[in-house]
């Protein structure tokens, strides 16, 4: 499978929460995400489990959510992928209690793709965005 199968699979069937037993077929035992918190940039470690049980949290706090890739661009080994999540705000999330009110989230992340599964991801959240929706979802 070309890096592009694997990352469009991954966001089909295991970033959407469709089908979640399908992260075994698309990412490697061990891998490396890049992430930006608070300004800082962290890299973590993921398994194809804990990245399952990540969405399975994303759909308790988003409940039924819409993903939508509005971006796909591939180069070589490495696909960069921004999409555009649609929930509602059922969970808590950083200590505010849920509204039950729409709430979106803008992504993007580079995946890169070794002997046909993600071995390593950059990824960047609009957390901020997320932030200003939960403070006006609150006043509401």
């Amino acid at each position: 499978m070309s890096a592009a199968q694997v990352v469009r699979e991954f966001f089909e069937k295991v970033r959407s929460g469709k089908e979640l037993e399908a992260v075994h077929g698309v990412m490697a035992e061990c891998v490396l995400a890049h992430q930006v918190q608070s300004e800082k940039e962290v890299t973590v470690e993921r398994s194809p489990a804990d990245y399952a049980a990540h969405v399975r949290e994303m759909m308790q706090i988003y409940g039924e959510f819409t993903l939508t890739v509005e971006q796909f661009l591939v180069q070589d080994d490495q696909v960069y992928v921004r999409w555009k999540q649609v929930g509602n705000h059922l969970g808590e999330i950083d200590g505010v209690v849920p509204t039950g009110k729409p709430i979106v989230e803008i992504a993007s992340a580079v995946y890169r793709v070794e002997a046909g599964k993600i071995v390593e991801y950059w990824i960047q959240i609009d957390r901020e965005g997320i932030r200003a929706q939960l403070e006006q979802n609150a006043k509401l």
